[in-house]
């Protein structure tokens, strides 16, 4: 029987604004230990005993930053596979794309371990317990779902009622009174988003439930731009056909119309990290009840989380509230409201603020830069290629660059000119002019970029050659 495990990484996160972003979302911050929850997630996925292939469905924007992700664990998998979504369609459609590509390059009787990559398990020994009890009834045609046994009245959770391992219904989040029956009878256990099916079961559920989904995905599978390296197959998906696909989650779409349901009931210490509480409680706690990262200093401050960056924060005489101070935004909100931050990172999105997009440093597949400073007609930003990295040929119609070396070597194509740049010695790129810049070096190369010219913005690109295979 071969088994293989499916991260499902997608989301903005907007609950936890302004540490995660569209372009550096939820499964990217960084938890206990100083890893990412995706992190934390590829090394559940390698802990489940005989896996063959780790399979992760993502934005295709978040490839190379989830790929380095993967290779900062140190821990190297049998295969890595990609199924890369052009945009989100929910987690039905998520679930169905990894499925068509399972059961093309692993067979129809494919054991799949789904979990999402934002939540957080304590237990892992006791995770992986509760896989094999899944495998082995995912063996025998049944759609397995996790209940976590509650430990609170939890209102932001979808609620499974069972008895022994089958399933007599599923409840959407409910208010607080009846969140507090759910704990009292005890027969009522967390929905964890987990699943364990072989693929001829999902295929057979989605044909009974939601055919246009799968038919949708498989078209999207079927003209999917694919790349197979030695141990890595990535499946672009084709952006018109899988656009196309209606949102739903995989729990309305098929999980409570399926008749073959069993639950694995389980106590792992697992959390759903969608809030600033749920991450608040990740964070050590003082004498006071406070919860806190970074350089903080806190007076007559009580039950508060305090996330800090690259600066001090302080707070004096607040008691249940959220203070998270990034590079470009800082949030204040009463822990009454923490749901509320979502409508916030909305209202920033539809307004076009930069803040909801990016962080002030931005991971690209070729390393990362950070703005400095800007102003009207300059930018300034620090940029730092990894060893072999490489941007673009590209052009910019707009703009114009100045290009000074700190430290390293860097090869830049320049209009006609083709030449290596040391330390303190800087090029100038006209706007219009065709330019490209690569570390050939064993070492980061760190540069400072001096931008001019009458618009800024990151869409002024012009690619001719890429790569990484962006557009």
């Amino acid at each position: 029987m071969t088994v293989v495990s499916v991260i499902i990484s997608g989301g903005a996160g907007s609950r936890l604004w302004p540490l995660s972003r569209e372009s550096h979302p939820k499964p990217l911050i960084p938890v206990s230990g100083g890893e990412s929850l995706l992190q934390h997630a590829y090394r559940r996925a390698l802990a489940i005993p005989g896996v063959a292939d780790v399979v992760t469905v993502t934005n295709r924007d978040l490839l190379f930053v989830s790929d380095d992700a993967y290779r900062g664990t140190g821990v190297t998998p049998p295969r890595l596979t990609y199924v890369l979504e052009p945009q989100g369609r929910d987690t039905a459609a998520a679930v169905a794309a990894a499925v068509v590509a399972v059961e093309s390059q692993h067979g129809a009787d494919t054991v799949m371990c789904v979990f999402p990559a934002d939540h957080m398990v304590g237990d892992v020994a006791g995770f992986v317990t509760a896989m094999q009890q899944a495998i082995e009834l995912a063996g025998k045609g049944r759609l397995v779902t996790f209940g976590v046994k509650p430990t609170r009245p939890e209102t932001g959770y979808g609620y499974i009622e069972a008895s022994g391992t089958d399933v007599i219904r599923f409840v959407e989040k409910p208010d607080a009174d009846t969140a507090a029956s759910y704990l009292a009878s005890g027969t009522f256990l967390w929905n964890s988003g987990m699943f364990c099916f072989t693929a001829a079961t999902m295929v057979a559920l989605l044909e009974a439930f939601a055919p246009d989904i799968l038919d949708g995905c498989r078209k999207a599978l079927e003209a999917a731009r694919r790349v197979d390296g030695a141990a890595v197959t990535q499946f672009e998906l084709d952006k018109q056909i899988f656009s196309a696909i209606r949102k739903d989650s995989i729990d309305f779409a098929v999980l409570e119309k399926a008749g073959n349901v069993s639950v694995v009931p389980c106590d792992i210490g697992w959390g759903d990290i969608g809030s600033w509480t749920a991450y608040g409680e990740l964070l050590p706690q003082d004498a006071d009840g406070n919860n806190v990262s970074g350089e903080v200093a806190l007076v007559g401050t009580k039950n508060t989380i305090v996330s800090g960056s690259d600066r001090l924060v302080a707070a004096v005489g607040v008691e249940d509230m959220i203070i998270v101070d990034t590079a470009d935004a800082l949030l204040v909100a009463s822990k009454d409201a923490a749901q509320d931050v979502k409508t916030l990172f909305n209202r920033l999105k539809s307004e076009g603020h930069e803040t909801h997009l990016l962080h002030r440093t931005v991971h690209r597949p070729w390393g990362t830069y950070t703005v400095l400073e800007e102003g009207e007609r300059f930018k300034i930003k620090r940029i730092e290629v990894k060893p072999g990295g490489r941007l673009s040929l590209q052009m910019h119609h707009h703009r114009s660059e100045h290009w000074v070396v700190v430290s390293g070597t860097a090869r830049v194509v320049n209009g006609d000119k083709d030449m290596l740049l040391a330390t303190n010695q800087s090029t100038y790129i006209p706007s219009g002019t065709m330019h490209r810049l690569e570390n050939p070096g064993i070492l980061r190369l760190v540069m400072i970029e001096v931008q001019t010219g009458d618009y800024l913005g990151e869409d002024d690109i012009v690619r001719v050659e890429d790569v990484y295979g962006r557009s």
